[in-house]
C-alpha cells in the first residue's frame, strides 16, 4: 500500500510582474489534496496595495514573505516554491529562516548562490540571453534618483511569445489584465551581501526545469543548477515559463513528490 505524504504548508512565491493570481489553479489542486497552501503577492504586486514608485529595495518588495515566514509557529517547516524571479526572494527567506524551510522548490526560478552577490545570476541571465529576448518590455529608469532601480514592464508580445506560448488564451488575457510594473532590483541586489553558505545553503533544494521556457531558456536554467548544485532536479517536458498554468497537474504531481520525498 501506497503511504500517503504528509499534509503540507505550501507558500507560493511569484515572479517580477506577477502576483499570487498567477497560481489560482495549482492552489486549487494543492488544497483539494488536502494541504494548506498561501500564496501571497509581494509589495507592489497583484492586489497589494504599495506603489511600485514606493518599493525601493529588493527587502521591501520581499516584506510580504518575510513578515509571513516570521509569523510561522516554531515548530512548523512550510514548503517554499519560488517562481521566475520569485527565486530569489525564496533566497532571501531561506537565509533569514533556514529553520522554518521543509525545502525549497525552484521552478523555472532564477536561483542565486552562496559565494557571488544576490544579483549574479541575473547579471549572467541578462549576458546570455540577448535583450531581443525580451521583446516589447519596457524598461525605465531615472539615473538621477537618490537609489536609481530599473522597471520592467512586460509587453504583451513577450507575454504571448516568451511566457505563455503554451499556457490557454484566458490565462495570458488574464495576465494582460493583471500584471502590474516591477524591477529585477539587479542595482540594490548588487549592493547586498552573500547569502550564507551556513543558512541558505544548509535548506534543501530541488530545481523544476520547463523545456519549452523562452523566458528563462533551458540552457540557462541548467547554467544555475550546474552552478549551484541542488537536491534533485525534475523536469516538466512541454512547459513554457507558466507551467502553473500551461501544466498545472503535472507540476502539482511533482510538488507532491517532492513534498513526500522530503517530509
Amino acid at each position: 500500500m501506497e503511504k500517503k505524504s504528509e499534509k503540507q504548508h505550501f507558500i507560493l512565491v511569484h515572479g517580477a510582474c506577477h502576483g499570487a493570481w498567477s497560481w489560482y489553479k495549482l492552489n486549487t489542486l494543492l488544497t483539494s489534496a488536502g494541504h494548506r497552501v498561501t500564496a501571497l503577492d509581494l509589495s507592489a504586486s497583484g492586489v497589494n496595495p504599495i506603489r511600485f514608485q514606493d518599493v525601493h529595495t529588493f527587502a521591501k518588495y520581499s516584506q510580504p514573505l518575510m513578515d509571513l515566514m516570521a509569523s510561522l509557529p516554531p515548530e512548523e517547516k512550510v514548503i517554499l516554491v519560488g517562481h521566475s524571479l520569485g527565486g530569489v526572494n525564496l533566497a532571501l527567506a531561506m537565509d533569514a529562516f533556514p529553520e522554518k524551510v521543509l525545502v525549497a522548490v525552484f521552478l523555472t526560478a532564477f536561483m542565486p548562490d552562496s559565494s557571488s552577490p544576490p544579483s549574479h545570476v541575473l547579471n549572467m541571465y541578462l549576458k546570455r540571453v540577448p535583450l531581443e529576448n525580451f521583446v516589447d518590455t519596457q524598461f525605465s529608469c531615472d539615473p538621477a534618483a537618490e537609489n536609481p532601480l530599473t522597471s520592467m514592464f512586460f509587453g504583451p508580445k513577450f507575454l504571448s511569445e516568451k511566457l505563455y506560448q503554451l499556457s490557454p488564451l484566458e490565462d495570458l488575457t488574464l495576465a494582460k489584465t493583471l500584471i502590474r510594473i516591477s524591477s529585477m532590483f539587479v542595482e540594490d541586489l548588487s549592493k547586498a551581501p552573500n547569502f550564507s553558505a551556513k543558512r541558505y545553503g544548509s535548506v534543501s533544494r530541488v530545481f523544476i526545469v520547463c523545456t519549452e521556457d523562452q523566458g528563462i531558456p533551458e540552457h540557462f536554467q541548467r547554467w544555475m543548477i550546474d552552478n549551484y548544485p541542488v537536491n534533485e532536479v525534475k523536469v516538466i517536458e512541454g512547459s513554457d515559463h507558466m507551467p502553473m498554468l500551461s501544466k498545472p497537474r503535472e507540476l502539482c504531481q511533482c510538488l507532491l513528490d517532492i513534498a513526500g520525498t522530503y517530509s
